[in-house]
């Protein structure tokens, strides 16, 4: 392929994935093109490196192209990718792409789980770039240390996000997988909880016999899949005791947290300027991994105490004594939970949260638990769905959450558009409050409107 193929497209480049696998390859001197629906940062950011892109799907796009990724959002239908079967050109999926790109190194780190995924990957190729292994990294957020979601290195580890959407993890086969968690989730790709565990087994197991799996112990349904896995195993928790890497005497403040990891009956002390107990569990993921490639817990606590973190996970946006303004992805709802949970254990303040829901299935899947997730904010303001890859569901919409919220007496509920939300939360809003924009739509860019408009 790299003597060979020169000449590659992108339908669908603006995926935080996609892009990140276009930016990689364009640095290995392929001649990229994509197409997308519409303009976003990540678009801008191709087009900053030379990357020809172009709005709206044509297939005159692909005139030149001599192999073709396509994003799992892609329908099969797509103009671009039936005159690119119709022309014989090699197509992959972005799973396979990257699995493809995996060859390429000697060795693999693979991060799976319901949550955690970019953030872990994101610490995890930190502290191998900061130990000066020159990693090659994809992950699907953009590291704030390096402005980017994906680094080309010389070394011979690559680090990737695996996402279990469409089974697409399965395109791997990592050297050291890693599975933070499991909750039912993509409910309109896998049947049930048993089908999901199933999939994240059969990541596990494709471990070959001289890797190693990272499992956390605290996720019962992790946890559940353990007595299967036929390589060897790592485990790490804070509430479990039986494991190998465990954090104890844990510090939430201010947005920084402080705490001890047990391993082998010693004690190492870590701190990190990112807040949450759910950062701890990614945290100990990446101790697990990057001590089991032979890194000293000293290098891999000083990088840790440098990880800034990954825009759209807890960013924060304005933070003083008058206002503070957080944006975060979470899209189910023990994310929401864990990312307010994260709020009321560093700060006494009065919060609103503004949750935009992320695609009708999830949400006709989970209002109820979302409401449950919800309902510790002083204040709830939820939008419309967001409908992303779907088509409109009519037997489904955000006030089935709202409606569960008011069943459960909260008393400050309100339904709001994006069209109204600016003026809805400012009208709301008291000096020292806490803003919260939550959900994996288009909600960072009223954040940002926020930020600008109430500093």
């Amino acid at each position: 392929m790299l003597s060979s193929i020169k000449r590659i497209h992108f339908i669908g480049i603006g995926g935080i994935g996609m892009s990140g696998i276009a930016e990689l390859l364009h640095n290995q001197d392929f001649k990229i093109t994509g197409s997308d629906l519409s303009e976003s940062p990540n678009i801008n950011r191709l087009k900053k490196l030379d990357i020809t892109i172009s709005i709206g799907h044509d297939k005159k796009n692909i005139s030149t192209a001599e192999i073709v990724v396509y994003s799992d959002a892609i329908p099969k239908n797509n103009v671009e990718l039936v005159e690119a079967n119709n022309r014989n050109i090699q197509c992959y999926s972005r799973a396979q792409m990257i699995s493809q790109l995996a060859k390429l190194k000697s060795s693999t780190v693979g991060i799976s789980g319901t949550h955690g995924k970019t953030t872990t990957t994101s610490m995890i190729g930190s502290i191998l770039k900061d130990s000066n292994l020159d990693p090659t990294i994809i992950v699907g957020g953009v590291v704030k240390s390096i402005n980017t979601n994906s680094v080309l290195g010389a070394g011979d580890t690559f680090v990737v996000e695996a996402d279990e959407f469409n089974r697409s993890f399965l395109e791997l086969s990592p050297t050291i997988a890693v599975i933070n968690n499991i909750d039912l989730e993509h409910v309109d790709c896998y049947k049930d909880l048993d089908d999901l565990k199933n999939a994240f087994l059969q990541f596990a197991n494709s471990v070959p016999f001289y890797g190693m799996v990272s499992i956390c112990k605290d996720s019962d349904n992790a946890a559940s899949i353990i007595p299967f896995i036929d390589k060897p195993i790592v485990t790490y928790g804070i509430e479990s005791d039986d494991v190998d890497f465990k954090a104890i005497n844990i510090i939430h403040n201010d947005g920084k947290i402080a705490f001890d990891v047990v391993h082998r009956d010693k004690n190492y002390t870590f701190s990190m300027i990112v807040p949450g107990t759910y950062n701890i569990l990614n945290a100990l993921a990446a101790i697990s991994v990057c001590k089991t490639m032979g890194l000293s817990i000293e290098n891999i606590s000083q990088s840790l105490k440098m990880f800034s973190g990954v825009k759209r996970r807890f960013d924060v946006k304005v933070h003083n004594t008058n206002l503070t303004i957080i944006d975060d992805y979470a899209h189910h709802p023990v994310e929401v939970l864990s990312v307010i949970n994260a709020v009321k254990s560093n700060w006494n303040r009065r919060l609103l949260v503004v949750f935009q829901p992320h695609l009708f299935s999830r949400t006709k899947a989970f209002y109820k638990d979302f409401a449950e997730s919800l309902f510790d904010a002083d204040l709830i303001f939820i939008t419309e769905i967001f409908a992303s890859r779907e088509k409109l569901d009519s037997s489904i919409s955000s006030e089935k959450i709202s409606e569960h919220l008011k069943e459960l007496k909260h008393k400050n509920v309100f339904d709001i558009t994006t069209d109204s939300l600016l003026q809805d939360i400012q009208s709301k809003y008291n000096e020292g409050d806490i803003i919260l924009t939550i959900g994996a739509g288009n909600i960072w860019r009223y954040a940002d409107k926020l930020t600008e408009n109430m500093q």
